[in-house]
């Protein structure tokens, strides 16, 4: 792992697929101008509407959206992390929840499809349904770059530490959690549990967050940040679309992990039994 300057773009995704695009290259290749290696889109970046018109308008790998993140990420000669977007499955009435990792030459070198699905029924009585037209994938992913070991992730998993650690466990020096967390449960949970995942695994955590009103019936919370293993906020977005980035330290990620050692001291155990 070597020192690489890592930026989250925040943006304000709608039903408007050609303004999301643009906004999205526009954001990416701000990001590069200031130096970023390593840019990284929230979840869900080309489309945020209706459920029947994501799922109609799903794509491949090689559809537009990814073709146009691939062009961008050779052209640009950065890792690009284009969070997530709805890929067509082989059911036709759901998708897959995407993210994918591109190379300075435009090559994929990962794709992970969210494991775990936005089932919720919230405080203010709003119901979110995910798995009525997401199907889940079942594999976790960590890419190799020169920039560390990234551990793949896209919001709604970051509640789950077991990923998490699995993702550690497999060497993962940043853990990425491209999002869309809604406005009322990011108010309470989001720095929150980007925090905690950074403490308990001793990794930076690069989460990308949607922002905003994306219609009528949808607002993300926004405050897209970088924390680093100790678990301080080292770059944070503002409260409008736009980029924040800050430049990684393999020596201090090693010298937190020296200083607490606590992943060499997990021990097994046996699943607790009710008395």
């Amino acid at each position: 792992m070597k020192p690489g300057r890592f930026a989250v773009c925040q943006i304000t995704s709608t039903d408007d697929r050609a303004r999301n695009r643009r906004v999205a290259s526009e954001l990416v290749r701000r990001a590069a101008g200031h130096g970023a290696q390593v840019v990284c889109l929230p979840e869900m970046w080309p489309f945020i509407g209706p459920e029947h018109d994501k799922v109609a308008g799903a794509e491949s790998l090689e559809g537009p959206s990814m073709s146009a993140m691939r062009d961008l990420a050779q052209e640009l000669g950065i890792w690009l992390f284009p969070g997530s977007f709805a890929e067509r499955a082989d059911d036709p009435t759901r998708v897959f929840n995407t993210a994918t990792a591109l190379a300075p030459d435009g090559g994929l070198r990962g794709v992970y499809r969210k494991l775990h699905l936005f089932d919720v029924d919230v405080p203010n009585g709003a119901v979110f349904t995910e798995s009525d037209t997401v199907q889940a994938g079942d594999q976790a992913v960590v890419v190799d770059t020169p920039f560390g070991r990234m551990g793949m992730s896209i919001c709604y998993d970051v509640r789950f530490p077991m990923l998490y650690q699995s993702l550690r466990d497999a060497g993962a020096d940043v853990i990425l959690v491209p999002s869309a967390f809604t406005a009322l449960t990011g108010k309470e949970h989001w720095e929150l549990l980007i925090r905690a995942r950074a403490v308990e695994n001793q990794v930076y955590v690069v989460a990308a967050e949607q922002w905003g009103q994306h219609n009528a019936a949808r607002r993300s919370h926004g405050h897209s940040m970088i924390v680093d293993p100790w678990g301080h906020i080292v770059a944070q977005c503002s409260e409008q679309e736009g980029v924040a980035s800050t430049v990684t330290d393999p020596a201090y990620l090693a010298k937190v992990r020296q200083q607490v050692p606590c992943h060499g001291h997990k021990r097994p155990f046996e699943a607790p039994s009710l008395v």
